[in-house]
């Protein structure tokens, strides 16, 4: 984990360079379809927010949160990725789902610099790396 500056227009740019983004994103996708079926279940997509404890921590301390609370978030995330609703998500409604995503980052940080602690391999760690080499050229 490391600390990077990133604005909207960092992530915007990213989810714009088609060649990048999908590259990056085929990348997680493939990390996380354990069973190497093509399509992520349920239980394949469920270990990535659970890794992540955002919903476990309260700016870094745990706190105690309700399983059933829990459960319903993770239901509602699937459900949301599996635009077909035949209980997997495949590569094309991944992509879809995680460009949604970060356009609403993108937004939602807007184009003021903030400071934000990334995991290495994270997308928007992903996006902080491409902006800094295109600087670079």
């Amino acid at each position: 984990m490391s600390v990077q500056v990133l604005d909207g227009a960092t992530i915007l740019s990213f989810v714009e360079d088609d060649e990048a983004f999908t590259g990056s994103i085929q990348e997680r996708f493939v990390l996380l379809d354990t069973d190497h079926n093509g399509v992520l279940s349920y239980a394949e997509m469920l270990k990535e927010p659970q890794s992540l404890r955002v919903l476990e921590t309260h700016f870094g301390i745990d706190v105690e949160t309700d399983p059933d609370e829990l459960t319903h978030v993770y239901d509602n995330l699937f459900l949301l990725f599996d635009h077909d609703s035949n209980g997997t998500v495949d590569m094309d409604e991944f992509k879809d789902e995680m460009k949604q995503m970060m356009l609403a980052m993108a937004d939602g940080l807007g184009f003021l610099p903030v400071q934000m602690a990334l995991e290495e391999n994270s997308l928007l760690m992903k996006a902080v790396q491409r902006e800094s080499t295109s600087l670079f050229k």
